[in-house]
């Protein structure tokens, strides 16, 4: 698992980076917690997500928003750190340009990061989010959300309540043309604890199920 410095918007950024063998296997990115309260690459749930899509066959890229660890820059409140993820996602299809797929995951802070990702880059065919805030960050720019994904949270999160993440489910599901799987894990907290592996468990059958073709709408993606 190579260590790499990329050029991001604020300086450069640092990440661990797998190539696939195959020259045109998807891509994933999977995005980071809250910079501030302890949020890195190297959080577990992010180390396990990145190694669920490398053994899926996937080019994969996890990374640290400005200011974190060998990252140079400062906090920037998601919109800097929004520039961090598409231009990681650039860097990765630059060495990548025959790939035709692409993925992006993201726990608490980062499902918000990865959502708008999703907003900006219409060739990202499916997400995994994990945790999300709605609470606490405004999701209204996912007017329509343009693909199918992935909201798993857990029964007791008292950080993001699971009533907010209903509403948020709720409101995605009226949407046509994509597919919402919502999974809550009863007893879980925000921070999954004690339930790590049940929680990737979870988003590697999801991940499986829609490489067979499932949990999607059928009708291919028109890229804007």
């Amino acid at each position: 698992m190579p260590e790499v410095i990329f050029n991001g918007p604020a300086g450069r950024l640092e990440g661990r980076y797998q190539a696939a063998k195959e020259k045109n296997a998807p891509i994933a990115i999977v995005l980071h917690p809250h910079p501030r309260f302890g949020g890195t690459m190297n959080n577990q749930i992010v180390y396990q997500l990145f190694y669920m899509f490398v053994e899926r066959g996937f080019t994969t890229l996890r990374f640290n928003f400005r200011g974190i660890g060998r990252s140079q820059g400062e906090f920037d409140h998601g919109t800097g750190e929004l520039s961090d993820a598409a231009s990681a996602l650039d860097w990765v299809q630059s060495l990548h340009p025959d790939s035709k797929q692409t993925w992006v995951a993201g726990y608490s802070f980062g499902a918000w990061i990865g959502m708008q990702l999703l907003m900006r880059r219409p060739e990202i065919e499916g997400f995994l989010s994990i945790a999300p805030q709605p609470n606490s960050y405004d999701f209204s720019f996912l007017a329509p959300c343009p693909s199918s994904g992935l909201i798993i949270h857990g029964g007791k999160d008292r950080v993001a309540p699971p009533r907010d993440v209903q509403t948020l489910v709720d409101k995605l599901k009226t949407q046509k043309g994509i597919v919402i799987t919502q999974k809550t894990m009863d007893d879980a907290n925000h921070f999954f604890s004690d339930r790590t592996d049940e929680l990737i468990g979870e988003c590697a059958d999801y991940l499986d199920r829609r490489l067979a073709g499932e949990l999607s709408d059928p009708r291919p993606k028109r890229l804007r």
